[in-house]
């Protein structure tokens, strides 16, 4: 890409200042919350966002329904847009997501979580920036292409997905088992919902997510009479100490992952008794645990479970293990691989900055992808204050993208 054509399409990329407020304001209104939250969805924002793709003249688009009869419509919604290229032998993707997490305890916020606030260059509400930023920052990049009248090498393409942030049943992962034909094996795939401040961390590979969900079974009594009783929460935490010895069974290290090691933590606990003076006889807690790919799933809860039995011989309880999520990680994507070539040559070029490669603890969408042998990476420019109160999108980080990706479409295969 010439030099005056970069800085014509970073100075009109620059001109959309307004453009960032103004669409984040009109997308953060329309809470788009799961069912399993409580919510009705996303297709409102949908709705919205399709007013956004027609007004940047796609050349093809296809909205694909995933059944869901908890929502009023009775399905959710993803959202495909494209654009033609000198040549067709590829698509460059960009994927967002549409639905965001449900704004928590609202006295922890400064104001109301849906209605945008804009201060010292950031604008503050619920999904701005997990996972509006992406959806933003996409639509601006093609509007500078379309606005410039400059042809792209190849085939430009948005994906704007539902259910993410509930596993992606009724999104990429419905859309990838039952029309696979959308995505082409030379397509470049980038998905904008991990990054660092500095914009230099591009994910390929992330580790196998393990939540245990652990029950004990007791008998209940009074607090002075623990022999009538057998006490499910005193079992249940020498079992939670039991299990710290997970970190030196399978305590493997990898430079690619921060942290590096496998990690084994209790984080949930279900409340037993209300006072103080019963010996519960029941107890639940939660396990979770981001394990390095080249451990087996199945042979740590073997593990746990032999352990479990023991608790279970000495304390004269029973105990259930369930695994609300389970799932193996992927191959990653090769740090050589055409997307990730391209995408820090964009970075380079925009930003002067050397990108380099990473694997995450945390699970990304960018899995359902590899599971299907297409090679997809996570990046963007973000300060991680997703899902908690006062979440915020940084507006030169948003156009900071935005000048990526355009840049990503701009570059020939």
């Amino acid at each position: 890409m010439s030099s005056s054509i970069l800085q014509n399409l970073q100075q009109k990329i620059d001109s959309y200042k307004e453009d960032v407020f103004s669409m984040q304001q009109t997308l953060t209104a329309i809470p788009a919350i799961a069912p399993d939250n409580g919510g009705t969805g996303e297709i409102k924002k949908a709705e919205l966002i399709k007013t956004y793709l027609e007004n940047l003249r796609m050349d093809d688009f296809q909205e694909i329904h995933a059944p869901d009869n908890r929502v009023p419509e009775g399905y959710r919604t993803n959202l495909f847009a494209r654009w033609n290229g000198k040549s067709d032998a590829r698509t460059v993707w960009i994927m967002a997501h549409m639905d965001v997490v449900p704004p928590g305890d609202i006295e922890l916020w400064d104001h109301d979580p849906f209605d945008v606030i804009e201060k010292d260059g950031k604008l503050y509400g619920r999904g701005t920036e997990d996972n509006q930023q992406a959806i933003v920052s996409a639509l601006l990049a093609v509007k500078a292409i379309r606005e410039l009248d400059l042809e792209p090498e190849s085939g430009i393409g948005l994906a704007i997905v539902s259910d993410e942030e509930n596993g992606s049943k009724y999104g990429i992962e419905y859309v990838l088992n039952n029309h696979s034909d959308i995505f082409g094996k030379d397509d470049l795939i980038l998905i904008p919902d991990a990054g660092d401040e500095k914009g230099i961390t591009i994910e390929i590979a992330e580790k196998s997510i393990l939540w245990m969900r652990v029950e004990t079974k007791g008998i209940q009594t009074h607090g002075s009479t623990p022999e009538k009783g057998a006490n499910a929460y005193k079992a249940a935490a020498h079992l939670i100490v039991k299990m710290e010895e997970l970190y030196s069974l399978y305590d493997q290290s990898e430079s690619l992952y921060e942290p590096p090691i496998s990690t084994f933590e209790p984080t949930k606990k279900e409340s037993n008794v209300d006072n103080v003076n019963t010996i519960p006889g029941s107890d639940v807690f939660y396990f979770d645990c981001r394990i390095l790919p080249e451990y087996n799933l199945t042979e740590i809860l073997s593990q746990v479970r032999t352990w479990a039995d023991e608790i279970e011989a000495k304390f004269h309880v029973q105990i259930s293990i369930t695994t609300p999520q389970n799932a193996s990680a992927p191959p990653p994507t090769s740090p050589d691989a055409p997307v990730v070539h391209a995408l820090k040559k964009a970075i380079k070029e925009v930003t002067g900055q050397d990108a380099l490669t990473i694997g995450i603890g945390g699970g990304t969408v960018a899995a359902e992808f590899r599971k299907v042998g297409l090679p997809a990476v996570c990046w963007c420019t973000l300060d991680d204050t997703l899902h908690g109160p006062n979440e915020y999108s940084v507006i030169e980080n948003t156009l900071t993208d935005a000048k990526v990706f355009a840049h990503l479409f701009l570059q020939k295969s």
